[in-house]
Protein backbone atom coordinates (compact mmCIF):
# COMPACT_ATOMS: atom_id res chain seq x y z
CA UNK A 1 0.00 0.00 0.00
CA UNK A 2 1.35 3.06 -0.64
CA UNK A 3 -0.19 5.30 2.41
CA UNK A 4 2.42 2.83 4.03
CA UNK A 5 5.41 3.67 2.01
CA UNK A 6 4.91 7.67 2.48
CA UNK A 7 7.50 8.74 4.85
CA UNK A 8 5.98 11.94 7.99
CA UNK A 9 8.24 14.91 9.00
CA UNK A 10 7.76 17.75 11.25
CA UNK A 11 9.05 20.53 11.25
CA UNK A 12 9.33 22.98 14.45
CA UNK A 13 9.72 26.65 14.51
CA UNK A 14 10.50 28.14 17.92
CA UNK A 15 10.54 31.80 17.27
CA UNK A 16 10.66 34.70 19.56
CA UNK A 17 6.78 35.64 18.83
CA UNK A 18 5.25 32.43 17.53
CA UNK A 19 5.69 28.79 17.55
CA UNK A 20 4.83 26.79 14.07
CA UNK A 21 5.08 23.53 13.60
CA UNK A 22 4.46 21.98 9.99
CA UNK A 23 3.27 18.24 9.62
CA UNK A 24 3.80 16.96 5.60
CA UNK A 25 4.57 13.61 4.56
CA UNK A 26 6.98 12.39 1.52
CA UNK A 27 5.78 10.05 -0.90
CA UNK A 28 8.05 7.68 -2.83
CA UNK A 29 8.30 10.00 -5.64
CA UNK A 30 9.71 12.87 -3.27
CA UNK A 31 6.70 15.16 -3.28
CA UNK A 32 5.90 16.65 -0.16
CA UNK A 33 2.47 17.14 0.87
CA UNK A 34 1.56 19.94 3.77
CA UNK A 35 -0.89 17.38 6.26
CA UNK A 36 -1.19 19.98 8.65
CA UNK A 37 -0.05 23.37 10.31
CA UNK A 38 -0.03 25.26 13.71
CA UNK A 39 0.56 28.52 14.83
CA UNK A 40 0.71 29.93 18.42
CA UNK A 41 1.45 32.84 20.30
CA UNK A 42 5.24 32.96 22.37
CA UNK A 43 6.34 35.00 25.18
CA UNK A 44 9.35 32.66 26.30
CA UNK A 45 12.09 33.35 23.66
CA UNK A 46 14.56 36.54 23.98
CA UNK A 47 16.21 37.26 20.96
CA UNK A 48 15.74 33.91 19.49
CA UNK A 49 16.82 32.10 23.02
CA UNK A 50 14.42 30.26 25.66
CA UNK A 51 14.21 32.61 28.75
CA UNK A 52 11.29 31.25 29.95
CA UNK A 53 10.39 27.68 29.78
CA UNK A 54 7.08 26.90 30.56
CA UNK A 55 5.86 29.33 28.07
CA UNK A 56 7.76 28.11 25.65
CA UNK A 57 6.58 24.52 26.61
CA UNK A 58 2.89 25.84 26.50
CA UNK A 59 3.02 27.64 22.63
CA UNK A 60 4.87 24.35 21.22
CA UNK A 61 1.92 22.12 22.36
CA UNK A 62 -0.39 24.48 21.20
CA UNK A 63 1.16 24.51 17.84
CA UNK A 64 1.44 21.10 17.63
CA UNK A 65 -1.63 20.15 18.96
CA UNK A 66 -3.49 22.31 15.65
CA UNK A 67 -1.11 20.25 13.30
CA UNK A 68 -1.91 16.85 14.34
CA UNK A 69 -5.54 18.08 14.55
CA UNK A 70 -5.28 19.15 11.18
CA UNK A 71 -3.52 16.26 9.49
CA UNK A 72 -4.99 13.38 11.72
CA UNK A 73 -1.50 12.29 12.72
CA UNK A 74 -0.34 11.90 15.79
CA UNK A 75 3.08 13.54 16.33
CA UNK A 76 5.79 12.17 18.03
CA UNK A 77 9.58 13.67 17.31
CA UNK A 78 10.07 16.78 15.46
CA UNK A 79 12.74 18.67 13.59
CA UNK A 80 13.54 22.09 15.88
CA UNK A 81 15.34 24.80 14.16
CA UNK A 82 18.05 26.93 16.46
CA UNK A 83 18.70 30.77 16.21
CA UNK A 84 20.03 33.21 18.39
CA UNK A 85 22.85 35.45 18.63
CA UNK A 86 25.01 33.00 19.92
CA UNK A 87 25.38 31.40 16.11
CA UNK A 88 28.67 31.49 15.44
CA UNK A 89 30.36 30.37 12.11
CA UNK A 90 33.62 29.63 10.75
CA UNK A 91 36.07 28.13 8.57
CA UNK A 92 38.47 24.84 8.76
CA UNK A 93 40.64 22.91 6.99
CA UNK A 94 41.71 19.66 7.30
CA UNK A 95 43.91 17.07 5.66
CA UNK A 96 44.15 13.03 5.40
CA UNK A 97 46.52 9.86 3.62
CA UNK A 98 44.41 7.54 1.89
CA UNK A 99 45.97 4.02 2.51
CA UNK A 100 43.36 1.54 1.24
CA UNK A 101 44.50 -0.61 -2.07
CA UNK A 102 43.78 0.93 -5.35
CA UNK A 103 43.94 3.97 -3.45
CA UNK A 104 40.58 4.77 -3.73
CA UNK A 105 38.56 7.65 -1.78
CA UNK A 106 35.67 6.00 0.11
CA UNK A 107 32.95 7.69 2.25
CA UNK A 108 34.83 6.17 5.03
CA UNK A 109 37.66 8.37 4.29
CA UNK A 110 35.79 11.53 4.03
CA UNK A 111 34.06 11.16 7.25
CA UNK A 112 37.39 10.66 8.84
CA UNK A 113 38.34 13.67 6.38
CA UNK A 114 35.39 15.92 7.72
CA UNK A 115 36.44 14.54 11.74
CA UNK A 116 39.67 16.13 11.19
CA UNK A 117 38.07 19.20 10.28
CA UNK A 118 36.60 19.14 13.29
CA UNK A 119 39.64 19.52 15.74
CA UNK A 120 39.54 23.25 16.25
CA UNK A 121 39.71 24.85 19.77
CA UNK A 122 36.05 26.00 20.73
CA UNK A 123 35.18 27.64 24.35
CA UNK A 124 33.21 24.65 26.91
CA UNK A 125 29.87 26.54 26.60
CA UNK A 126 29.77 25.75 22.32
CA UNK A 127 28.93 23.05 20.52
CA UNK A 128 29.09 22.21 16.71
CA UNK A 129 26.22 22.65 14.99
CA UNK A 130 26.78 21.51 11.28
CA UNK A 131 29.72 20.96 9.74
CA UNK A 132 29.45 21.63 5.83
CA UNK A 133 31.62 20.63 3.16
CA UNK A 134 32.94 23.42 1.04
CA UNK A 135 35.46 21.70 -1.36
CA UNK A 136 37.66 19.33 -1.42
CA UNK A 137 41.19 18.63 -3.23
CA UNK A 138 42.65 15.27 -3.53
CA UNK A 139 46.61 15.57 -4.55
CA UNK A 140 46.55 19.36 -5.60
CA UNK A 141 43.43 19.03 -7.51
CA UNK A 142 40.94 21.62 -6.45
CA UNK A 143 37.16 22.15 -6.83
CA UNK A 144 35.67 18.65 -6.22
CA UNK A 145 32.27 18.71 -4.59
CA UNK A 146 32.27 14.90 -4.44
CA UNK A 147 35.60 12.84 -4.19
CA UNK A 148 34.30 9.46 -3.35
CA UNK A 149 35.47 6.77 -5.21
CA UNK A 150 38.38 9.28 -7.01
CA UNK A 151 41.77 7.24 -6.62
CA UNK A 152 44.51 9.89 -4.83
CA UNK A 153 47.30 9.80 -1.96
CA UNK A 154 46.58 12.80 -0.10
CA UNK A 155 42.36 14.77 0.18
CA UNK A 156 41.98 17.63 1.85
CA UNK A 157 39.05 19.82 2.58
CA UNK A 158 38.15 23.15 3.38
CA UNK A 159 34.05 22.93 5.23
CA UNK A 160 32.13 25.83 6.63
CA UNK A 161 31.38 25.04 10.82
CA UNK A 162 28.41 26.29 12.69
CA UNK A 163 28.54 26.30 16.45
CA UNK A 164 26.12 26.94 18.88
CA UNK A 165 26.10 27.49 22.43
CA UNK A 166 25.25 24.18 23.99
CA UNK A 167 22.82 25.54 27.12
CA UNK A 168 20.83 27.47 24.20
CA UNK A 169 20.68 24.03 22.64
CA UNK A 170 19.96 21.66 25.68
CA UNK A 171 17.13 24.61 26.41
CA UNK A 172 15.56 23.61 22.97
CA UNK A 173 15.63 19.93 24.14
CA UNK A 174 13.99 20.22 27.02
CA UNK A 175 11.43 22.54 26.01
CA UNK A 176 10.51 20.41 23.29
CA UNK A 177 10.83 17.00 25.92
CA UNK A 178 8.83 18.72 28.09
CA UNK A 179 5.94 19.27 25.31
CA UNK A 180 5.77 15.40 25.09
CA UNK A 181 7.69 15.22 22.07
CA UNK A 182 11.70 13.81 21.29
CA UNK A 183 13.54 16.11 19.30
CA UNK A 184 14.99 14.35 15.55
CA UNK A 185 17.05 16.74 14.45
CA UNK A 186 18.17 20.37 15.46
CA UNK A 187 19.25 22.56 12.57
CA UNK A 188 20.05 26.25 12.41
CA UNK A 189 17.71 28.21 11.13
CA UNK A 190 18.35 30.15 7.92
CA UNK A 191 20.30 26.82 6.94
CA UNK A 192 16.49 25.56 7.23
CA UNK A 193 14.61 28.75 5.62
CA UNK A 194 17.34 28.32 2.79
CA UNK A 195 15.91 24.64 1.91
CA UNK A 196 12.32 26.00 1.11
CA UNK A 197 12.35 29.45 -0.49
CA UNK A 198 15.71 29.43 -2.70
CA UNK A 199 15.96 28.02 -5.55
CA UNK A 200 19.30 25.76 -6.96
CA UNK A 201 19.62 28.56 -9.80
CA UNK A 202 19.77 31.38 -6.87
CA UNK A 203 22.04 29.06 -4.87
CA UNK A 204 24.42 28.70 -7.93
CA UNK A 205 24.41 31.85 -8.91
CA UNK A 206 25.01 34.16 -5.65
CA UNK A 207 22.35 35.19 -3.41
CA UNK A 208 21.96 36.23 0.36
CA UNK A 209 18.86 34.88 1.94
CA UNK A 210 17.34 37.18 4.65
CA UNK A 211 15.03 35.66 7.02
CA UNK A 212 13.67 38.79 9.04
CA UNK A 213 11.87 37.17 12.17
CA UNK A 214 10.78 38.56 15.81
CA UNK A 215 13.68 38.11 17.69
CA UNK A 216 16.15 37.33 14.96
CA UNK A 217 17.76 38.22 12.05
CA UNK A 218 19.32 35.11 10.43
CA UNK A 219 21.96 35.77 7.09
CA UNK A 220 22.90 32.98 4.78
CA UNK A 221 25.48 33.59 1.82
CA UNK A 222 25.45 30.84 -0.79
CA UNK A 223 27.72 30.57 -3.73
CA UNK A 224 27.93 27.40 -6.47
CA UNK A 225 25.55 25.77 -4.35
CA UNK A 226 27.25 25.98 -1.59
CA UNK A 227 26.75 28.00 1.97
CA UNK A 228 29.28 30.08 2.57
CA UNK A 229 28.29 32.28 5.41
CA UNK A 230 25.94 32.05 8.06
CA UNK A 231 24.93 34.70 10.69
CA UNK A 232 22.27 35.53 12.98
CA UNK A 233 21.40 39.48 14.18
CA UNK A 234 20.08 40.07 17.33
CA UNK A 235 17.81 42.66 15.54
CA UNK A 236 14.19 41.95 14.04
CA UNK A 237 10.36 42.40 13.81
CA UNK A 238 10.14 42.95 17.69
CA UNK A 239 12.59 46.04 17.66
CA UNK A 240 10.68 47.90 15.44
CA UNK A 241 7.33 47.41 17.38
CA UNK A 242 9.53 48.76 20.58
CA UNK A 243 10.70 51.58 18.16
CA UNK A 244 7.14 52.65 17.34
CA UNK A 245 5.75 51.83 21.17
CA UNK A 246 8.43 54.32 22.22
CA UNK A 247 8.26 56.77 19.59
CA UNK A 248 4.40 56.91 19.85
CA UNK A 249 3.78 56.25 23.46
CA UNK A 250 1.06 53.18 22.35
CA UNK A 251 0.67 50.19 23.81
CA UNK A 252 2.83 47.14 22.53
CA UNK A 253 -0.26 45.35 20.74
CA UNK A 254 -1.40 48.65 19.56
CA UNK A 255 2.15 49.10 18.07
CA UNK A 256 2.31 45.59 16.53
CA UNK A 257 -1.37 46.18 14.90
CA UNK A 258 0.28 49.59 13.37
CA UNK A 259 3.45 48.35 12.01
CA UNK A 260 1.23 45.19 10.55
CA UNK A 261 -1.68 47.28 9.41
CA UNK A 262 -0.18 50.56 8.08
CA UNK A 263 3.74 50.40 8.09
CA UNK A 264 5.84 50.87 5.31
CA UNK A 265 9.57 50.36 5.26
CA UNK A 266 10.39 52.97 2.46
CA UNK A 267 9.23 56.55 2.84
CA UNK A 268 9.77 58.10 0.09
CA UNK A 269 7.32 55.63 -1.78
CA UNK A 270 4.54 56.37 0.61
CA UNK A 271 1.78 57.90 -1.95
CA UNK A 272 -0.86 59.26 0.38
CA UNK A 273 0.32 60.56 4.03
CA UNK A 274 -3.28 59.82 5.70
CA UNK A 275 -3.71 59.92 9.42
CA UNK A 276 -4.32 57.03 11.34
CA UNK A 277 -6.22 56.98 14.60
CA UNK A 278 -5.12 55.46 17.84
CA UNK A 279 -6.74 54.95 21.05
CA UNK A 280 -5.51 56.61 24.31
CA UNK A 281 -4.43 54.85 27.08
CA UNK A 282 -6.76 54.33 29.69
CA UNK A 283 -9.47 56.45 28.85
CA UNK A 284 -7.17 59.09 27.34
CA UNK A 285 -8.55 60.54 24.08
CA UNK A 286 -7.68 58.84 20.83
CA UNK A 287 -4.40 60.45 19.11
CA UNK A 288 -3.92 61.14 15.21
CA UNK A 289 -0.08 60.04 13.68
CA UNK A 290 0.75 60.45 10.34
CA UNK A 291 1.69 57.37 7.79
CA UNK A 292 4.92 59.03 7.45
CA UNK A 293 6.10 59.63 10.92
CA UNK A 294 5.24 55.99 11.42
CA UNK A 295 7.02 54.92 7.83
CA UNK A 296 10.34 56.94 9.20
CA UNK A 297 10.04 54.86 12.41
CA UNK A 298 10.39 51.06 10.47
CA UNK A 299 12.79 52.88 8.04
CA UNK A 300 15.39 53.81 10.24
CA UNK A 301 15.28 50.09 12.20
CA UNK A 302 14.93 48.19 9.20
CA UNK A 303 18.10 50.40 7.71
CA UNK A 304 19.71 49.07 10.50
CA UNK A 305 19.31 45.87 10.04
CA UNK A 306 19.69 45.97 6.00
CA UNK A 307 23.05 47.80 6.92
CA UNK A 308 24.46 44.83 9.21
CA UNK A 309 23.35 42.42 6.64
CA UNK A 310 25.99 44.19 4.34
CA UNK A 311 28.83 44.43 6.81
CA UNK A 312 27.88 40.45 6.68
CA UNK A 313 27.71 39.94 3.31
CA UNK A 314 31.26 41.81 3.03
CA UNK A 315 32.49 39.68 5.99
CA UNK A 316 32.08 36.37 3.56
CA UNK A 317 34.13 37.52 0.74
CA UNK A 318 31.70 36.96 -1.61
CA UNK A 319 29.69 40.62 -1.86
CA UNK A 320 30.52 40.81 -5.02
CA UNK A 321 29.63 36.96 -6.36
CA UNK A 322 25.78 37.30 -5.81
CA UNK A 323 24.25 37.65 -9.21
CA UNK A 324 20.55 36.60 -7.71
CA UNK A 325 20.88 39.53 -5.19
CA UNK A 326 18.46 39.00 -1.82
CA UNK A 327 15.98 37.06 -0.95
CA UNK A 328 13.48 38.14 1.93
CA UNK A 329 11.48 35.96 4.33
CA UNK A 330 10.13 35.53 7.75
CA UNK A 331 7.49 37.90 9.04
CA UNK A 332 9.99 41.26 8.74
CA UNK A 333 9.60 40.87 4.65
CA UNK A 334 5.80 41.35 4.56
CA UNK A 335 6.25 45.29 5.58
CA UNK A 336 5.26 47.43 2.51
CA UNK A 337 7.81 48.31 0.12
CA UNK A 338 10.91 46.48 2.05
CA UNK A 339 12.00 45.10 -1.23
CA UNK A 340 13.08 49.23 -2.98
CA UNK A 341 14.60 49.64 0.22
CA UNK A 342 17.22 46.28 0.83
CA UNK A 343 17.30 46.79 -3.22
CA UNK A 344 19.07 50.32 -1.88
CA UNK A 345 20.86 49.45 1.41
CA UNK A 346 22.59 46.16 -0.32
CA UNK A 347 23.17 47.36 -4.03
CA UNK A 348 21.37 44.14 -5.28
CA UNK A 349 18.22 42.95 -6.55
CA UNK A 350 15.72 41.94 -3.83
CA UNK A 351 12.79 39.95 -3.69
CA UNK A 352 10.06 37.47 -0.88
CA UNK A 353 10.70 34.59 -0.77
CA UNK A 354 7.69 32.12 -0.14
CA UNK A 355 8.17 28.30 0.19
CA UNK A 356 8.31 26.49 -2.66
CA UNK A 357 8.53 22.97 -4.29
CA UNK A 358 5.01 21.74 -2.45
CA UNK A 359 3.27 19.17 -4.50
CA UNK A 360 -0.24 19.31 -2.66
CA UNK A 361 -2.43 19.76 0.72
CA UNK A 362 -1.70 22.90 2.71
CA UNK A 363 -0.01 24.40 0.19
CA UNK A 364 -2.10 27.73 0.18
CA UNK A 365 -1.93 27.83 4.10
CA UNK A 366 1.63 27.77 3.92
CA UNK A 367 1.99 30.15 1.25
CA UNK A 368 3.74 32.78 3.15
CA UNK A 369 6.93 33.82 4.26
CA UNK A 370 6.30 33.52 7.76
CA UNK A 371 6.56 29.83 7.38
CA UNK A 372 9.69 29.75 5.58
CA UNK A 373 11.60 28.43 8.48
CA UNK A 374 8.89 25.53 9.10
CA UNK A 375 8.37 24.67 5.74
CA UNK A 376 12.68 24.47 5.34
CA UNK A 377 12.89 22.15 8.73
CA UNK A 378 10.29 19.58 6.75
CA UNK A 379 12.39 19.69 3.49
CA UNK A 380 16.02 19.80 5.80
CA UNK A 381 15.01 16.24 7.38
CA UNK A 382 13.42 14.82 3.93
CA UNK A 383 16.90 15.74 1.58
CA UNK A 384 19.11 14.58 4.76
CA UNK A 385 17.22 11.48 5.89
CA UNK A 386 16.81 12.01 9.49
CA UNK A 387 13.95 9.76 9.59
CA UNK A 388 10.51 9.14 10.21
CA UNK A 389 8.91 10.93 12.54
CA UNK A 390 8.30 7.91 14.84
CA UNK A 391 11.97 7.43 14.86
CA UNK A 392 13.81 10.17 17.02
CA UNK A 393 17.99 10.01 15.80
CA UNK A 394 18.56 11.72 19.18
CA UNK A 395 18.11 10.00 23.00
CA UNK A 396 15.37 11.28 24.73
CA UNK A 397 17.21 12.04 28.07
CA UNK A 398 19.72 15.49 27.33
CA UNK A 399 22.06 13.49 29.78
CA UNK A 400 25.14 12.28 28.72
CA UNK A 401 27.79 13.46 26.83
CA UNK A 402 26.23 16.34 24.12
CA UNK A 403 29.68 15.61 22.01
CA UNK A 404 28.63 11.96 21.42
CA UNK A 405 25.08 12.80 20.17
CA UNK A 406 26.04 15.92 17.87
CA UNK A 407 29.16 13.41 16.55
CA UNK A 408 26.28 10.76 15.99
CA UNK A 409 24.15 12.77 14.52
CA UNK A 410 27.11 14.59 11.93
CA UNK A 411 27.82 11.28 11.12
CA UNK A 412 24.30 10.48 9.85
CA UNK A 413 24.37 13.87 7.81
CA UNK A 414 27.75 13.13 6.62
CA UNK A 415 26.37 9.96 4.54
CA UNK A 416 23.56 11.88 3.43
CA UNK A 417 25.68 14.56 1.74
CA UNK A 418 27.03 11.82 -0.07
CA UNK A 419 23.62 10.38 -1.04
CA UNK A 420 22.02 14.23 -2.26
CA UNK A 421 26.07 15.01 -4.54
Amino acid sequence: MEEQEDRIVVGLDIGTTKVCAVVASIDPQDRIHILGVGKASNEGLNRGVVVNIDKTVNAIKTAVEQAQLASGIEVNSVNVGIAGDHIRSMRSKGVITINNKDNEITVDDVERLLEDCQRIMLPTDQQILHVIPQEFVVDGQDGISDPVGMSGMRMEAEVHIITGLVSAAKNIYRCVERAGYQVADIILEPLASSYSVLDDEEKEAGVVLVDIGGGTTDVAIFQDNTIRHTAVIAIAGKKVTDDIRMGLSVLDDQAEKLKCNHGEAYIDLIEEDEAITVPGIAGRPPKEITKSILGKIIQARMEEILEIVAIETKRSGYADALSAGVVLSGGGSLIKNICPLANEVLGMDAKVGKPMGLSGGLTEEVNNPIFATGVGLVMHAIKTGSGPQNQAIVPSSTKGSSVEKVMERLADRMKSWFKEL
